[in-house]
């Protein structure tokens, strides 16, 4: 049952000019953050990480039968390539392309169309140390703290010192970034971080991110199967990842790629709406790498962490999930209750400030719409107050979303409730990318480590560049110079044992592919 304070009662005691202050926030992740629910966790009871602790619904897609046998590759279509990409955002397009400018014949398959992606949906800002009082040693510090100290911090080294070289290979890719009048970057601090490190464009970076990196893809010798989805990896006769098996959308056939090396680049697992929130996430991400990966052999890792972004929109119903970049709260907009008190640093990590929005609307301060529909205010108005017309100058996208819900951030506080946005843990790497399958790359979200037990913003397209190119490099390096001499399903004979072994329901099916209100089968 949503409790809270009504809509109107909650519009009434929203004062502009009251000065805020905080209350404590002890146990709060505890409490209130979705990943301590304790009914959502299961213990794995197959595969590489048996024992080990897993969200439920993800559990049951690792833990589920191949939606192929042998029988239905008789007569696919087969291709050879030297390296795979499986994903067409930004890691897989960043590990594409140097890869191919490396001299490796290099196809790259993606579910949807090049650049549908969580990247396109980023909107802050990518993290680098180029300010003068800033540093890596800083930025390393703050990754680590924000993820409770549970990365693995020689990949998190290695992001760090790589940043700013990120950023001057995207401006030479044509990627645009705001600038002051004498054409520097400017900064702005993220939530989490003890300076100033967000580099940006508007409050759209991801989508300006994709636009060069697809315009790249499009004009190099890189080849693109749109509307593929991976249903299976390939396996040789000594274990290595050979390739994968694809389902054309358009031909309504199975087709194979045998290549050298495979790089995993399929995103996150928004789209399975964990605890039943809604997600920012683009409509592809249903966490079909981790399966994918994990019947293989791979090793995965904080498989019951996942980063609930604070400013989903909450209402109307038809934008629900669709994100409020943090950008908005670096420049000073407050959250506040529906009894119009602030309860919160806005600048706190991520996983303090979506634990706290929750315990305002558990405790029944949430502002109240309806039985669906409960959340907290995000005070855009005062922005406005402040600065006349800077809001839809540096936030032309959050006017955009406003608009398809009939709203007026510069009138009226926009209703916000903690959204599905990343996935933190992931598939196992070091810091080319390697899996501990010979041949298996993983770069982007699908990949854990990075981020720890929460993320901070700015570190994810960061990430998605420097171990996109580190991967494609060193896949290149490692290609081996003979093919392998066979390459099949082989290793879905020792799934199935296993499920049966286990008395797992062998008529649940995976990877997930798309979401279930698709109503998709094979």
């Amino acid at each position: 049952m949503i409790k809270g304070i009504p809509y109107t009662e909650a519009l009434k005691s929203y004062q502009h000019d009251k000065e805020h202050t905080l209350p404590e926030m002890n146990e709060l992740l505890r409490d209130y953050h979705p990943d301590y629910y304790p009914a959502s966790k299961v213990e794995l009871q197959v595969g590489p990480n048996k024992g080990d602790i897993c969200h439920q619904q993800l559990a049951e897609m690792l833990q589920a039968d191949a939606h192929i046998d042998e029988a239905d590759l008789a007569g696919a279509s087969i291709t050879e390539t030297n390296i795979l990409v499986i994903g067409g955002g930004g890691a897989g397009c960043a590990a594409a392309l140097t890869a191919a400018r490396q001299g490796a014949r290099v196809i790259l398959a993606t579910k949807l169309r090049l650049g549908d992606s969580n990247t396109v949906m980023a909107e802050g800002g990518i993290q680098a140390s180029i300010e003068p009082n800033d540093t890596p040693q800083a930025h390393y510090d703050d990754t680590l703290r924000a993820g409770h100290h549970a990365a693995d911090k020689k990949l998190v080294a290695t992001m760090v010192k790589e940043a700013p070289d990120v950023i001057r290979w995207l401006i030479k890719e044509g990627m645009q970034f705001d600038v002051d009048e004498f054409g520097d970057l400017l900064t702005r601090r993220p939530g989490g971080a003890s300076a100033n490190r967000i580099v940006y464009y508007r409050d759209y970076t991801g989508l300006e991110m994709m636009r060069v990196l697809r315009e790249a893809v499009s004009n190099s010798n890189i080849k693109v199967w749109d509307h593929c989805p991976a249903v299976e990896l390939l396996s040789s006769e000594t274990g290595h990842c050979a390739g994968a098996v694809f389902y054309s959308l358009e031909e309504q056939a199975y087709k194979m790629i045998k290549a050298q090396a495979v790089i995993l680049a399929t995103g996150g697992i928004g789209r399975m709406h964990l605890n039943n929130f809604p997600t920012t996430n683009h409509f592809g991400a249903t966490g079909d790498g981790l399966v994918l990966a994990y019947r293989l052999g791979a090793q995965l890792r904080d498989l019951d962490s996942f980063q609930y972004h604070p400013t989903g929109i909450a209402y109307p119903s038809h934008i629900a999930g669709s994100l409020i970049t943090e950008s908005v709260r670096s420049a000073g907009v407050q959250l506040l209750n529906g009894l119009g008190e602030r309860f919160v640093d806005e600048l706190k990590p991520r996983d303090y400030i979506s634990a706290a929005i929750l315990r305002e609307c558990a405790e029944g301060r949430g502002v109240f719409v309806d039985e669906k529909t409960v959340g907290v205010w995000l005070d855009t108005p005062s922005m406005e107050r402040r600065e006349p017309g800077m809001m839809k100058k540096r936030f032309p996208k959050l006017f955009q979303l406003a608009k398809r819900g009939n709203l007026e951030p510069t009138k009226i506080p926009m209703l916000v409730y903690p959204a599905l946005h990343y996935q933190n843990g992931g598939i196992v790497i070091n810091e080319y990318g390697q899996t501990c399958v010979r041949g298996l790359y993983s770069v982007g979200e699908v990949s854990g480590g990075i981020h720890g037990r929460n993320r901070i913003m700015g570190n994810a397209l960061l990430e998605i560049i420097c171990f996109g190119r580190r991967a494609g490099a060193k896949a290149v390096e490692s290609i081996i110079i003979r093919g392998h001499k066979k390459s099949g399903i082989e290793h879905l004979s020792r799934l199935r044992r296993e499920l049966s072994r286990t008395n797992l329901p062998m008529n649940v099916k995976s990877p997930m592919l798309f979401p279930t209100c698709a109503n998709f089968k094979l």
